[in-house]
Parts: structure tokens; sequence; C-alpha cells
């Protein structure tokens, strides 16, 4: 049993439209994250059935949710859950709430001409993703359970099976959320969804102005640890930013390899709105999206509440700023804290341009006792060389055994999860689930495992992604 207590439909009427998920004609299970939901107290007696919408839990009052959104910098404003599904909410063990949503579910109002449903290769990537992050301690939705619906579902590749993801999340409520009611001039709407955001995540703070300043902060740091770990979001669109601080909605994402600024895998963002080194500057452009929805609640007087907005996005990009060099510090070593930490990590950088990002970070706690072997991976070390003298000078003691700790061995290479996905698709999950178990140990002992560690061999190509829908 789960035992349902849905806030948001009670609290927020009108912020949503009660829509039953399409019936599966014969659903299959194919992988059930049995540790997470022994983790959050749930007793599934339906996998299958629960999963894939064949069949309600008991106590669901399924309901696709409304939300606007700026989608590579345009605005619409209605777009809600088009082919998802909240069953609704629980609590954990620990008290905690959270949403069981359905997604590729079928059809909703808000569908907009799509069909509703997901393929398996793309919701498999999201459960594979969701939990690598996990692993990485990088907050994230988690995924339950993936089940075949029975149904076949026409994309770009053709015909294809269909399937159901079953996400469990803080909660759904998205800066696209507050921008639905913003943009409709629902002030009453706006006003209560606030006040649940606030209830719900940030008890204790005060107002519209206290909010925003524990989502800034959540995403901020949210940014610096993706950056950390060589994430591409790929879709980081106003309704993909979760006010929880959690990662949402795994689309067109992938990990970085060789570091390139510039790095892009989404085959729909053609000028590299969302890549990997603008996703700083999108999380202040976001955030700026925010504002305009609380601006009208930040103060009465519209003057000074321009003032305080403005005041806080001219702080964001130095809030990034210091939760990136924090998250550099720990995968550097060092010992502390220096005012000059920021340009050491800079510089850093600047030396390992084109080399393999997880690797650059990874094999440089081995620096300490062989730097001849480090070295080795870079075609041009000269400034490799001339930055590792003013590192060793920063280093903290135990910083071999330090930088392993943060620093994964192994995260989902592109080359593996493409090869998984495929051979799923195909009906052979032994490679998923060789992947799946190697990237939940992302920190482990590299020997071994050297086929999950190293990049993509040479033919591989350029990696190109796509969005599911």
């Amino acid at each position: 049993m789960i035992q349902f207590d849905n806030s948001y439909l009670r609290a927020l009427p009108g912020t949503y439209l009660r829509q039953a998920p399409d019936v599966a004609p014969a659903p299959e299970l194919v992988v059930l994250n049995d540790a997470l939901a022994a983790e959050l107290g749930l007793q599934i007696d339906d996998a299958a059935g629960w999963f894939s919408g064949a069949v309600l839990p008991p106590g669901a009052d399924p309901a696709a949710l409304a939300y606007a959104g700026h989608q590579f910098g345009g605005f619409s404003a209605s777009l809600g859950d088009g082919r998802a599904h909240l069953l609704g909410e629980f609590l954990g063990p620990d008290g905690r709430r959270w949403d069981l949503q359905l997604k590729g579910s079928g059809r909703t109002p808000f569908s907009r001409g799509g069909d509703g449903k997901a393929a398996l290769g793309p919701m498999l990537r999201e459960y594979l993703i969701s939990e690598a992050m996990a692993a990485l301690g990088i907050a994230t939705t988690r995924s339950l359970a993936v089940v075949r619906t029975g149904e076949t579902v026409r994309r770009e590749d053709g015909a294809l099976p269909g399937a159901v993801l079953a996400r469990v999340a803080a909660s759904h409520i998205r800066v696209g959320t507050f921008q639905f009611f913003h943009a409709r001039g629902e002030a009453d709407k706006l006003r209560a969804l606030l006040d649940y955001t606030i209830a719900r995540h940030d008890p204790g703070v005060e107002g519209a102005l206290g909010l925003f300043d524990a989502v800034a902060l959540r995403q901020a740091r949210l940014i610096a640890q993706w950056m950390g770990v060589g994430f591409v979001h790929g879709v980081m669109n106003t309704d993909n930013m979760a006010l929880s601080g959690e990662t949402i909605d795994y689309g067109p994402c992938a990990f970085m390899e060789a570091y390139a600024p510039g790095t892009v895998f989404s085959s729909i963002d053609r000028q590299g709105r969302y890549a990997y080194a603008n996703q700083p500057l999108i999380l202040g452009w976001n955030l700026a999206r925010l504002v305009e929805t609380l601006l009208g609640l930040f103060d009465s007087d519209a003057d000074r509440a321009v003032e305080i907005a403005n005041a806080r996005l001219e702080g964001i990009a130095a809030l990034y700023r210091g939760a990136w060099v924090n998250v550099m510090r720990a995968k550097l070593g060092l010992q502390g804290e220096d005012a000059g930490d920021g340009a050491l990590a800079d510089d850093f950088l600047l030396a390992i341009q084109g080399v393999d990002w997880t690797l650059a970070f990874r094999r440089l706690a081995g620096v300490v006792a062989d730097e001849a072997a480090y070295v080795a991976l870079f075609e041009d070390a000269t400034l490799l060389k001339a930055w590792l003298p003013r590192w060793r000078s920063r280093l903290r003691p135990d910083a071999t055994a330090a930088m392993l700790a943060v620093n994964p061995a192994v995260v989902p290479r592109n080359h593996l999860v493409e090869a998984a996905l495929q051979a799923a698709t195909a009906g052979d999950m032994v490679p998923f689930h060789a992947l799946l178990a190697q990237v939940r140990a992302p920190f482990g002992p590299e020997p071994g495992r050297e086929a999950f560690a190293l990049p993509a061999p040479t033919g591989f190509g350029r990696y190109v992604t796509y969005c599911g829908t």
C-alpha cells in the first residue's frame, strides 16, 4: 500500500486538471528500484499495474499539473503535463513529503497535439541518469520503476516499444508554475502557490523574498554541482527548473567527455543556448523570470520592489561563483579557503582544454605519487606544468583520499548509455543493468572496470541526444 495524502490538490484548486492515465494494455515490469522503495517505506503490491496506468493504486487521485514556461527563450503561457500524471503524494519514514508521478502515461488536456506516450529508451535513460546523479550526491528526482505498456509508439526512429516511468520528486513545482498564474493575472492563486511552496519546502522563511533567496541558493549549488561532474542538462527551460532544487526532466542530457565549454548534445539546441558553459548564465536568466512573477509580492511599493529585485539578481553571479569555487576546492583537494582558489580553478580549466573531464580530475589525485603518468593524458602539458606547483602549495594533507571521494571514476559514458538503451529496446537488459550497477558506485576504484571508466572509442563520433517526445 501507498498512503497517499494529496495536499497540492487540496490546497491549490485551479492549478491542475484531474485526468486518469491511459490504461496500458499489457504492462510488463522492466526495472524496479527496490532500494528506493525501501528507503521511502513503500509497499508495492502491483508494480506493473500501478506504474503503467493499468491499475490505479488505492488512494491515488491522478491529475495533470498546469504550468507555463520559457522554452529556448520563447514564452508559452500554457504548457502543463502533456504526458504525465501526478498520482499523489506520500510521506516517507522521516516525514518528508514526496510526489509520485507517471511519465509517458497518456494524453492530457495539455498535450498540444502530442500522443502523451513515451518510448522505452528515453524512460530508461531518465532512470539511469537520475540514479547516477543520486549516487554522485547531486539533488535529483528519482526513478522508481519503468514498465513496458505493451503498446508501440511511433517516433523518427520508427515503431518503438512504449513505456511509462514512475518518478519520485520532492515536488513538481517549477518556475513555470509561478509563471502560469502570473501570466493569467491570477494574483490570488499566485499568492496561494507562494504560501504552499514555502510551507512545503522552506517553512520558516518570510514571504516571497525569503522563498526566492532559498531557491536561488539551492539552484546555484545545484548548477555548480552539474558543472563539477560535466553534466549538460540540455533543456534548461523555466518549466524545467524545480523550486525544490532537484534536477528534473532528463531529456537530451549527457555527460561531457573532452572538456570544451561550448559542448552541446541536444539535437534541437542549434544555437548552443544550453551549452555546458552557458548553464550558469541560464541559472540567472531563469531566476530573473521567477523574480518577475514575485515582484508584486516583494513590496507593496512598486519602486521598492524593483530595487529589491535588482539587488537580488545582481547577486546571483557571485552566489553561483561561491558555490562553484566550493565545488572546485573539493575536487582539487585544497586546504581550507584562500582568495586565490577561484583563479587556481580557472587556470586548471585552461590547462585541461580537450582532455577528458572526468579523468582530468579523477587522476589528478595520483599526481602526488606519479606526476609523469598524469602528464601523459595531455597533448600539450605546458599550462599544466606551470599550474602544478601552485596547486601543490594549496593541498590538504589527505588530498589523495579526499579527491578520490568526490571525483568519480565512473559516470554514464555516452557510448555505454547508447549501447545499453539500444540493447534494451531490442529486449536485452543485461547491458543496462551492468551500467546501472557501475554508475551507482561512481567513486569506487577504477581498476577492474576500465570499460566503464574510459572515454568512448575514437570511432564513436559526435554524440547527439533527443528529447524523446
